[in-house]
């Protein structure tokens, strides 16, 4: 059975409110425009910028994306607004370009999360099917980060005494264990476990085991376990 952790409707609804958007970072301005014209015929939606700073002053934006950055940006350079950017930024996958590529600098690129690394001239098609790629990655992450944020917000509606018993039903322990443990009655256990079972959408024990593992609840300590029901 799938585990049931709301992530159609998330899903459904980041790719139906707005178009991609691929960003371009190039002080080159034919660069740029040349990126833009390309892109645009692939129907994204472009936003061309001449320096990582005019980029870094553009709000955040929940929404698929990706970037195109050239790798020899004067003042702040590539790796710099890449840190400057969150390396927890999984929703915006880089595509790095440049002139004259080194494999010492291919190798800080990848490391970094790059989805590619381009040394000019490259075809469109290589480009587009890069940024294909790095859209579907964007696509991949702000569905997890949806699916995520519904799990959290069902978990904040159980109780304590329900958190305890969740933690200890995907140990592994027994309803009548659970209920040794808390110091409370075996058909106490089976009446938190179904309203748990409930708040968190999940159709079995095996969803339940995966949602606490994405959500990192873990066995609770001695000292978190109160005696009282």
């Amino acid at each position: 059975m799938a585990v049931h952790t709301g992530t159609r409707e998330p899903e459904a609804a980041l790719i139906a409110i707005e178009s991609p958007i691929v960003f371009v970072v190039d002080d080159d301005v034919s660069v740029r425009e040349s990126l833009e014209l390309l892109l645009q015929n692939e129907g994204w939606r472009v936003e061309i910028f001449a320096s990582a700073q005019e980029f870094l002053n553009r709000p955040h934006e929940l929404v698929q994306s990706c970037l195109i950055l050239d790798v020899s940006l004067p003042g702040l350079n590539d790796l710099e607004l890449q840190q400057r950017i969150g390396p927890d930024r999984k929703d915006l996958p880089i595509i790095f370009i440049t002139g004259k590529g080194d494999i010492p600098m291919t190798v800080r690129a990848m490391k970094a999360s790059a989805v590619e690394f381009l040394t000019k001239p490259f075809s469109d098609e290589v480009l587009l099917g890069a940024v294909r790629q790095a859209l579907e990655r964007s696509r991949a992450a702000l569905c997890e980060q949806a699916s995520l944020k519904e799990l959290r917000n069902r978990y904040a509606l159980l109780t304590h005494r329900e958190r305890q018993v969740m933690a200890l039903v995907v140990s592994g322990l027994l309803n009548k264990q659970v209920g040794g443990e808390l110091g409370i009655s075996e058909i106490t256990v089976k009446a938190h476990r179904g309203q748990v079972m409930g708040k968190m959408k999940a159709g079995s024990l095996a969803d339940l085991v995966k949602i606490a593992s994405r959500l990192g609840v873990s066995r609770p300590a001695p000292s978190d376990i109160a005696p009282s029901t």
